[in-house]
C-alpha cells in the first residue's frame, strides 16, 4: 500500500495569511504641514481554495505536503493607499472530495464540479488605516486597526470516488476481469485474494458515443463495515455510485447467502446504501449449463433484477450494458 499512486486520504496543517496593519500616516506636504490622518487599510490575508479538477483521480499529490500557509497581507500606508492582499493558494482535488475538521470530524463541504472552488481557511481582514477614524471631534487620530490574525488547523481530504457503476463483492468475484472487459482499465488481475488493493475507474461505452462510469471497488469481507480487512478504506466510494452492480460467482456455495452477506456489511457502514438501485451478476457462468442456471434462478433473491455473465467468454456483457443504461437512464428523469 505504500507504494501505491492512488491515494484518497490526507491530512494537512492549513495556515492563512494574516491581515495587514492599518496605517496611522499622517498627510505631511511642503504646503499642507498638517493635511489629517490619510493612512490606508491593510491587505486581506490569502485564503486557502481547494477547487475541483476532473483531470485528477487521486490526492497522491497532497500527500507529501503536509504544512501549507497563505501569504499575509500587506500593511497599509500614506495617501490612503491599500495594502496589497496575500496571495491566495489553490489545492486543486478530484471531483468528490470531501473536506473535514480534524479535531472534530465535522464535514466542512464537498467538492463535485469541475472548477468549483470552496474557502478551506479564510485570511484574515485587513485593519483599518486611521483615515477611517476621523470625525468632527477627533481630527488627527493617531491609531489604526490591526489585522485579524490568520487561520489554522488539521484537516481532512477524503476522496469519494464519483462513479455511475459500483462494483461490489468478496476478493476474487471477477469485478477486475468484468471492468478491464466493459473499458479500456487495465486493473491489476490475479486468481487470489486482495488482488485489487484500490479502486480502478473505466469509461464504458455504450451506443451512440454514450458512456457511463465504472469503479472496482476492492473486495469486501465479512466485517468490513468495522473496519476488519480493508474495511472503511474503500467502503466509503461507495456511497456516492448510483447503481451498486453485486458480483456473486458462479462457484460459490451458496449464492443467496453471499449477497445477503454483502448487504449487511453495506448497511451496517451506511444503511442509505440500501436506497441505491442494485443488479446482481452471476460470474464466471461459461462453467454453467441452462439447467444449473435454472436451478439457481429458483435460490436468487426475488426483488433486484439479476443477471448470468462470463468477463472471460463475453456471456452476457451486453445485455448487462443494456440493464444499466436502462437503470441509468430512469434514475435522470
Amino acid at each position: 500500500m505504500g507504494n501505491s499512486n492512488f491515494v484518497d486520504y490526507v491530512k494537512l496543517f492549513l495556515a492563512s495569511g494574516d491581515g495587514g496593519n492599518g496605517s496611522t500616516h499622517m498627510r505631511r506636504e511642503k504646503y499642507i504641514p498638517k493635511g489629517g490622518p490619510d493612512g490606508g487599510d491593510g491587505g486581506r490575508g490569502g485564503h486557502i481554495i481547494l477547487r475541483g479538477n476532473p483531470q485528477y483521480w487521486t490526492l497522491i499529490h497532497l500527500k507529501y505536503r503536509k504544512h501549507i500557509k497563505a501569504e499575509p497581507g500587506e500593511s497599509g500606508s500614506g495617501a490612503l493607499c491599500k495594502g496589497a492582499n496575500g496571495k491566495d493558494i489553490y489545492l486543486e482535488v478530484p471531483l468528490g472530495t470531501v473536506a473535514k475538521d480534524a479535531e472534530t470530524g465535522e464535514v466542512l463541504f464537498e467538492i463535485t464540479e469541475p472548477g468549483e472552488e470552496k474557502i478551506i481557511v479564510k485570511g484574515g481582514r485587513g485593519g483599518l488605516g486611521n483615515a477611517n477614524f476621523k470625525t468632527a471631534t477627533n481630527q488627527t487620530p493617531r491609531f489604526a486597526q490591526p489585522g485579524e490574525e490568520h487561520v489554522e488547523g488539521w484537516f481532512i481530504l477524503e476522496l469519494k470516488i464519483l462513479a455511475d457503476v459500483g462494483l461490489v463483492g468478496f476478493p476474487n468475484a471477477g469485478k477486475s476481469t468484468l471492468l478491464s472487459t466493459v473499458s479500456a482499465a487495465k486493473p491489476k488481475i490475479a486468481d487470489y485474494a486482495f488482488t485489487t488493493l484500490e479502486p480502478s475507474i473505466g469509461i464504458v461505452n455504450y451506443y451512440d458515443d454514450k458512456s457511463f462510469v465504472m469503479a472496482d471497488i476492492p473486495g469486501i469481507i465479512e466485517g468490513a463495515a468495522e473496519g476488519k480487512g480493508l474495511g472503511h478504506r474503500f467502503l466509503r466510494h461507495i456511497e456516492r455510485n448510483s447503481i451498486l452492480l453485486f458480483l456473486v460467482p458462479a462457484d460459490s456455495k451458496e449464492i443467496k447467502d453471499e449477497y445477503r452477506i454483502l448487504l449487511k456489511e453495506l448497511k451496517k457502514f451506511n444503511p442509505e446504501l440500501l436506497n441505491k438501485q442494485r443488479i446482481l451478476a452471476i460470474s464466471k457462468s461459461d462453467m454453467l449449463d441452462e439447467e444449473l442456471k435454472k436451478e439457481i434462478r429458483r435460490h436468487l433473491p426475488r426483488k433486484i433484477p439479476h443477471i448470468f455473465i462470463s468477463s472471460v467468454a463475453n456471456e452476457g456483457i451486453k445485455e448487462l450494458k443494456d440493464m444499466i443504461w436502462k437503470i441509468l437512464n430512469e434514475e435522470n428523469f
